[in-house]
Formats: C-alpha cells, structure tokens, sequence
C-alpha cells in the first residue's frame, strides 16, 4: 500500500485525546476519519471532572511541554466559554504550598498566591485561576470543529488496528490498547464522581484528607461536581453507594452547604493510567504506520493539546516524504 501518497488518516479513539488529535489533524489538511466505540458524550473523556492541573505524568519534560501548550489553548478557549465549554475559574489546591509548585507552572498561573483561612480553613492552599473543562458542552464543541475542519465520525468496535483502511493509523483508545496494541501495562485507575444541584459554589476547590483520600468540588453549569476516588486496577463500571457517600461526606466537610444538594446522579470512568504516556511510531508489515498515543491517565485533559501537536507531528512526517 502507498503510504505517502494518501494523506487519510484513521484515529481510533473518540475521547479527548482523540478528538483533539483529529482536530490538529485535520486542519492541517488531512483527511481524518474518527472511529469510536461509544458516542463521544459517553467516553472515558465524558466523566473527567477536567480540571486543568499539572498532574505527574511521565516523560516529566514532554509532559511540562503538553501542559504549557494546553494552557495556552484553554487560556484563548475560555473567551468563549458557551460555546467551547473552558472557563477560567478561581480555586483552592489543598495540602499544597507555593514552594510545591515547580516554577514552569508558577510562572504562568493566574493569581497564584496562598489561600487564607477564610478560603481554606482546612490547611494549607495556594489559590489560582485555571481552566475548568465541562466535558458535557467541550466534547461535543471538538466534535462539531472537526466535522467543519471536514473530518467525520463513524462509532464502530474495533478489534484490530490493522482494521483501518487507511496508510496511517492514530491508536488513541485508552485502555483499549491493552488488547489493540497488545499492552497490558495499560491498566484502569477507577474514579467515581458524584452530581448534585449546586447550592451557591462559585470556586473550585481540592483537598486530600489526613489518611490520603481526596475530595474535590468543581462547580460546572447547572450542577457541581463532587470527587474522587482513585482506585487502581478496579474495572467495574457501577458506581458504589458506599463510595458515593463517602465523597459527599469529605466534600461536606469542606463546604457544608453541600450536605443537603440534591443529588442528579453517579458518574465513573476508568482512567487509563500508565507508566508513562505512549507516543511513538510504529510501521505495520504491510508498511502503513501506527502513531500509538495513549496512556495519560488523569492528565488526558491537562496535555491534549500540546500531546496532540506532537502525535501529528509523527503523522505528518510519515506522510510527507
């Protein structure tokens, strides 16, 4: 098969990672197909509580990179809130001093100081300005810009990459590389979330416990969101009630008026976690190539943009000599 003289590209994958990949993509001049199993709105992608934060993912250095490119698109994003779904919102990160923060974050974060006992009685804090994410309106504002950027969308249950009819292949399923990439150190972190009416809380807030438990509120359009969990190599996909009650309990105690909130519904995703983020090339017996990209865990959100830079980048030099 030609694999230079057909500029098509197949990603596989329709979450976030996969859809800003086939955004980049596509306005770069390719054509782009998406092939997701589940409509976008009910990814991996769709339960992210998406909270723009440098979580410590690996390669360290590319992952900086990522992150400050991403930023920098929210940044530009969040004039247009309404539409692309970015905000700017003022918050609290518990258990956390400004010496934490390495200074390529420090540095360009919005407001960062240290938060008072009246935004956080709890401890320690630094408050800043980030971008807050509401999945619900973002996911579907990627697919909309990549059908105008003339891309299109296809749900379909791959089982094997060499499905694609396409010289070049973007393999951003997620856990699903464990089987379609043969890579089982791709494993579930499980995260359970919790959807209440919001009783009047304008800021972010996150916080661990004394004995590791984390607690988050992110206040999203018509509802707030409660957090987390992080529980490592679980698959089920059912939320827990005891876990449930658990994470409005630790929010609770953080802001009480979240005691009463009327709960809209439960929430989980499997986030995939891995050692460190798979980015790479590979070219298939048959000569087509394979650009994997998968891997992030919880900081899919946090490094789609400049990951995804990078990820086309390896497309278009497979298709440009």
């Amino acid at each position: 098969m030609d694999t230079q003289g057909n500029g098509e590209v197949v990603v596989v994958g329709g979450g976030v990672i996969g859809l800003v990949t086939a955004v980049v993509l596509a306005e770069r001049g390719r054509r782009v197909r998406v092939w997701t199993r589940d409509p976008v709105e009910r990814t991996t992608s769709a339960v992210a509580g998406a909270l723009w934060w440098p979580y410590h993912i690996e390669p360290l250095a590319s992952a900086r990179a990522w992150a400050l490119r991403s930023l920098e698109v929210y940044e530009d994003l969040a004039k247009r809130p309404g539409t692309t779904g970015v905000r700017l919102v003022d918050g609290v990160m518990g258990e956390t001093d400004l010496d934490d923060v390495e200074s390529w974050t420090a540095d360009r974060l919005t407001g960062l100081r240290r938060a008072t006992a009246e935004e956080y009685g709890a401890g320690r804090g630094i408050r800043a300005r980030l971008p807050l994410i509401d999945m619900a309106a973002h996911l579907p504002w990627l697919r909309e810009r990549l059908l105008r950027a003339g891309g299109s969308i296809e749900e379909r249950t791959v089982s094997d990459l060499a499905e694609a009819d396409a010289p070049v292949v973007v393999n951003c399923t997620g856990l699903g590389a464990r089987d379609l990439a043969a890579d089982a150190s791709v494993r579930p972190q499980r995260g359970q979330l919790v959807v209440v009416e919001n009783p009047g809380i304008r800021t972010w807030l996150v916080s661990t416990t004394p004995d590791g438990e984390s607690a988050y509120l992110l206040p999203q359009p018509g509802r707030l969101l409660l957090g987390g969990t992080a529980e490592d190599d679980v698959w089920s996909l059912e939320p827990d009630p005891a876990v449930a009650e658990g994470i409005v309990r630790r929010c609770a105690a953080l802001r009480p008026e979240v005691a009463g909130a009327r709960i809209l519904g439960h929430r989980v995703g499997l986030r995939p976690v891995r050692d460190a983020v798979r980015l790479e090339r590979e070219v298939l017996p048959d000569g087509r190539v394979v650009v994997h990209h998968y891997g992030h865990g919880g900081g899919g959100v946090t490094v789609a943009w400049g990951c995804a830079e990078e990820a086309a980048g390896l497309v278009l030099s497979a298709t440009s000599s």
